[in-house]
């Protein structure tokens, strides 16, 4: 089976930045996408950012365009996730996700928790 392991949570000030990682193992696929999720308390979870290891490409929801960056290093398997002008409504447990197939996740990692305060 497919493991991630997200890093890089923790807490900062409105306008700060974090780097998460997600760092994947336990397959072979080649054309996948990795991914983060966020749940913010007593919301739904709701996707935020994802890169498809095939060509590149990326998704970013309206509300973290301009601010998000997501990255691979193929290589390493490893997806970061950029986070700039931290916003509190950014508040969140987020969470790694690996997909074979548009609109349905395979896997998911545990979440790390961005705290940010205002």
């Amino acid at each position: 089976d497919v493991q991630l392991q997200a890093s890089g949570g923790g807490l900062v000030q409105a306008g700060g930045s974090l780097r998460l990682s997600c760092a994947a193992s336990g397959f072979t696929f080649d054309d996948y996408s990795i991914g983060w999720f966020r749940q913010a308390p007593g919301k739904e979870r709701e996707g935020v950012s994802c890169i498809s290891s095939s060509d590149g490409s990326t998704y970013y929801a309206d509300s973290v365009k301009g601010r998000f960056t997501i990255s691979s290093d193929n290589a390493k398997n490893t997806v970061y996730l950029q986070m700039n002008s931290l916003k509190p409504e950014d508040t969140a447990v987020y969470y790694c996700a690996f997909s074979r197939h548009a609109d349905y996740v395979d896997y998911w990692g545990q979440g790390t928790l961005v705290t940010v305060s205002s």
